[in-house]
């Protein structure tokens, strides 16, 4: 027996895309919160015409609203427990799978069979479309490997040319070290030359005086042993005078600390160089990423409006990406919800569960805009590998880890990162902000009125170029503004 593979998407709200919250029916069968038909309805009461904002039903008189007990029950079993999906041998078939064998054999009679023949032509179309899908994902494919091959061509021309700046630098910085080694070596020997050759000078002097004292003292012997006592008398005061000291040698021990003052300021110098070769080689060794916030420091965050806007970027959206229920308009800038209408081209960048939208543009480096809502718009930022097919809520801006939006209703925020809810508080305005510093990791949003209010910030590290995205909910529309 066949069972019902429950989900999520079955318990949401397609006015406020969340969970229903005090569901309630309307006659034509289908589910809201009684909160979202009521300010839905409200707007309609100047028409007194009232629809069913899925099927666009008309009824003459406002229906009466009950709370649908049974459904209310089933949200909060999911809300504790979740869904669990049937065991795939209890099913039969289902609108997904090939045609049931026993229908084939004629000996299951529980629903209705085709021939092979008409299911044959059925599935031929759905495979031309495959085929066409495959063939312009193959495109897509190709063109992203040039981009790549474009990407390593870059990478290697500018890791070449920061060797070659670099081996030039540290050429030059020898260059200079060879110079100064010269100039102290020259100097030093200079010095050494003027210092021995007056040492030499004074040397030979000296050896002199020592050989007249030596002559002095023999004849002070000689003298000494005279008995004439005349003479003695006569010859002493000429023999006893003595000259005055031709040096000392302390006038040399300043020339043994110039020497020594020189190895002292070479080994500074040393000392120095190593700390300073010890820091830069630090940065240098840094991750990319790290290497790029401390650029990034180095420039001061903006303060004013003024400030932001000198990172204004000039951003569309990707025609490819939008889901059919989004019509874009103003040379696409603009997303309007206008329900399952738009024929849009299968693509397989486009969501196709949900009202989103990417930007053509990735977002790298420091990046400013603005966008004017009306109504319940998702203001969001995403990695190109988000998730786009099918209608699981992992799809929906801020609900995975590939995506950061800000929730925007018209009288609440609340930012959503992985599925995780935070409140935020802010003056309500219709245009928000969004300034993106891509290498520091910082994403935040801003209420735009006269004044420019910060409504939530994000630190965070970004391993992807981001794209801007935006998430309209029903009757509603935003635009990407154009910053002067």
């Amino acid at each position: 027996m066949a069972q019902n593979q429950l989900d999520r998407e079955k318990f949401c709200c397609s006015i406020c895309l969340d969970l229903l919250n005090d569901p309630v029916t309307v006659p034509c069968g289908h589910s809201y919160c009684m909160k979202c038909i009521k300010t839905h309805w409200n707007k309609e009461d100047e028409e007194r015409d009232y629809s069913c904002p899925q099927c666009r039903k008309t009824f003459t008189l406002r229906p009466v609203l009950g709370k649908n007990t049974m459904l209310a029950d089933l949200v909060e079993e999911r809300k504790k427990t979740g869904l669990q999906a049937a065991p795939a041998d209890h099913c039969y078939t289902g609108p997904e799978d090939s045609i049931c064998y026993l229908c084939s054999v004629d000996e299951h009679k529980g629903h209705d069979t085709v021939s092979a023949a008409a299911e044959r032509t059925e599935r031929q179309r759905e495979l031309e479309g495959s085929r066409l899908n495959i063939q312009q994902r193959i495109q897509d494919g190709e063109k992203d490997v040039k981009l790549l091959q474009q990407e390593v061509e870059a990478i290697n021309g500018s890791a070449d040319k920061a060797v070659e700046y670099s081996e030039k630098m540290f050429t030059e910085m020898i260059r200079l070290m060879e110079k100064r080694r010269s100039d102290v070596k020259q100097r030093v020997r200079s010095q050494q030359e003027t210092e021995v050759s007056r040492a030499r000078e004074l040397q030979e002097k000296l050896e002199q005086e020592i050989t007249e004292l030596k002559k002095r003292d023999a004849e002070l012997q000689k003298l000494s042993h005279t008995e004439d006592h005349n003479q003695f008398l006569h010859d002493y005061p000429s023999l006893s005078a003595l000259k005055g000291r031709i040096m000392m040698l302390d006038e040399f021990v300043e020339s043994v600390r110039y020497f020594q003052g020189v190895t002292a300021a070479v080994s500074a110098v040393r000392d120095k160089l190593q700390d300073a070769l010890k820091e830069e080689w630090t940065k240098i060794s840094q991750t990319g990423t790290e290497v790029d916030v401390l650029l990034s420091q180095l420039e001061p965050e903006p303060k004013t409006r003024d400030e932001f806007l000198k990172y204004s970027h000039d951003i569309t959206l990707d025609p490819n990406t939008a889901n059919t229920q989004l019509l874009l308009s103003d040379g696409s800038r603009k997303a309007t919800y206008m329900g399952p209408t738009q024929s849009y081209s299968g693509h397989p960048y486009r969501f196709t569960g949900h009202p989103q939208v990417l930007s053509r543009e990735s977002l790298t480096g420091r990046c400013y805009w603005e966008v004017e809502r009306r109504g319940i718009v998702y203001v969001a930022v995403a990695y190109k590998n988000i998730s786009r097919a099918g209608s699981s809520i992992k799809c929906v801006f801020g609900h995975n880890d590939k995506s950061w939006a800000l929730y925007c209703s018209n009288n609440s925020y609340n930012f959503r990162y992985n599925d995780v809810m935070t409140p935020v508080s802010g003056p309500q305005s219709s245009r928000v902000g969004v300034y993106l510093d891509h290498r520091a990791g910082i994403l935040s949003f801003y209420s735009i009125s006269k004044t420019m209010t910060l409504l939530h910030s994000v630190q965070t590290s970004f391993t992807q170029p981001l794209h801007a995205g935006l998430l309209i909910g029903y009757s509603s529309s935003a635009e990407l503004w154009r910053l002067k």
